[in-house]
């Protein structure tokens, strides 16, 4: 089976498997703060901010916040234990909860009583969930998603790392608890295990070694949170919305249609034309350096899995009626390309295109948000140290010498404990994490300045 089709029937797949899991997700509103809460997947992925990404750009007058609420190792009970503290506190109109990898366990599947293990997780798993669900219940003025989590994938083949069979079986059934939940209680439900496992199964069967949950089978890679993004905007019903879509006739210089943009100002003849081009969004830019510890793949290689740039990356140009030859395109006096009278007749997506000035201008939108991301990785880790030393200790919050002692004490012997000190002896002082926030806020007050749509002048000249 040649890539083209094997992608298509992924495609296919994927969209069987999704209308059998979800239900549909809200899109996100004007002033909304979407708080999405998990483990070391949301603590130190990107899918949330891949998700901002796009709203950044496509809705660039639609103001609103995503906030990372993920610790790395936290089970249901660690999420709940840490509710007032560290999500309630972040004042969600949108909580995204989503849990599973680190509740089903690990080595003990290599153990003869697998089947008995993993059917104690499953039980421990819903006693503490429940007890998170009556919380939940309670929280007024937010929306709640459940959301199951990505894959454990046990059927990759890779070196020196032997699957955990069962273990997504196990998380399966608790995607299923989360839906059932969901139901119960008019909430909101998707699940990225189903459709991830698919992607993974299909892509397998001629790459063997293939994944897109990680080299841990667990920790996706840049490539799988993009995914993830994209599963999560589709449930949102984003898909088949365009950045802009546009036709103008060569021959009567008349614009036949327009899709969230305005084209003015047509000018010129069959054989060379110009307008005036003013978008409503921007295209979506996709990073291409792999991010992270040891990271092989980036955000673009995403685009191998999902059809992301057909359904919901489409900036359309059409142009009918000139005459036959090649032309070079021109954007703002930058040529861009060159395509025959019988591709812009076709149409050509603009948003695959990384020299416009409207592609430029979005990538500096990706880098700030990169930059966003960064700052509040380093609340995140604080986080972590509250909740996963200071509060067994009476310590929480506490941001003392005592608290400091504490982690000199018992560094030596815990090396994530060691790895964490340096940030927490500097974000114990309240000045310095009141300086990082403004720069988070600095940083997003200025995504939101640069990310409005500018007219562009766009010209068509041949060869």
């Amino acid at each position: 089976m040649n890539i083209i089709k094997r992608i298509t029937s992924v495609f296919i797949v994927l969209g069987l498997a999704i209308g059998l899991f979800a239900q549909p997700v809200s899109e996100f509103r004007e002033g909304e703060r979407v708080v999405f809460l998990g483990n070391s997947i949301t603590d130190g992925g990107r899918y949330h901010s891949f998700i901002w990404l796009y709203y950044m750009t496509r809705f660039p007058n639609r103001n609103l916040r995503v906030l990372n609420a993920g610790i790395g190792g936290d089970t249901a009970l660690n999420m709940y234990k840490r509710l007032d503290g560290d999500v309630f506190s972040k004042n969600p109109t949108m909580l995204v909860v989503t849990f599973g990898m680190n509740d089903s366990g690990y080595f003990e599947y290599n153990w003869d009583e697998s089947e008995k293990f993993a059917e104690e997780k499953y039980q421990e798993t819903y006693g503490n969930f429940k007890m998170m669900e009556e919380r939940l219940k309670g929280l007024s003025g937010s929306k709640i998603v459940m959301m199951g989590g990505s894959p454990y994938d046990e059927t990759a083949i890779i070196e020196d790392n032997t699957a955990f069979r069962g273990k997504n079986d196990v998380m399966q059934r608790i995607v299923a608890l989360q839906k059932k939940s969901a139901e119960e209680n008019n909430w909101e439900f998707l699940d990225l295990n189903g459709p991830m496992t698919e992607i993974n199964r299909k892509f397998q069967a001629n790459d063997p070694g293939f994944t897109i949950c990680g080299p841990d089978r667990v920790h996706p890679e840049s490539d799988g949170h993009m995914v993830m993004a994209y599963l999560f905007l589709k449930e949102q019903g984003l898909d088949g919305k365009a950045v802009a879509d546009f036709e103008v006739n060569a021959s009567g210089k008349s614009v036949v249609r327009s899709e969230n943009c305005e084209i003015s100002n047509v000018r010129g003849n069959k054989g060379n034309l110009s307008f005036d081009y003013l978008a409503y969004s921007l295209p979506y830019p996709l990073d291409t350096i792999p991010r992270g510890w040891n990271a092989k793949k980036s955000q673009a290689d995403a685009m191998n899995y999902i059809p992301f740039m057909e359904e919901m990356n489409r900036e359309m140009i059409k142009v009918s009626e000139l005459e036959e030859g090649n032309y070079n395109l021109f954007i703002d006096g930058e040529k861009i390309g060159t395509w025959s009278a019988d591709e812009l007749n076709k149409g050509v997506n603009l948003a695959a295109e990384t020299k416009t000035p409207q592609y430029q201008q979005a990538l500096a939108i990706l880098h700030l948000n990169e930059l966003r991301w960064e700052i509040e990785r380093n609340f995140r880790d604080y986080a972590w140290i509250q909740f996963n030393f200071f509060l067994e200790k009476g310590l929480l919050f506490a941001n003392n010498r005592a608290s400091l002692d504490a982690v000199d004490q018992e560094a030596e012997n815990n090396p994530w404990l060691r790895m964490q000190r340096e940030n927490y002896a500097r974000m114990m002082h309240q000045p310095y994490r009141e300086t990082r926030e403004a720069e988070m806020n600095t940083i997003i007050s200025t995504i939101y300045e640069i990310n409005q749509p500018v007219k562009r002048k766009i010209a068509l000249v041949k060869i």
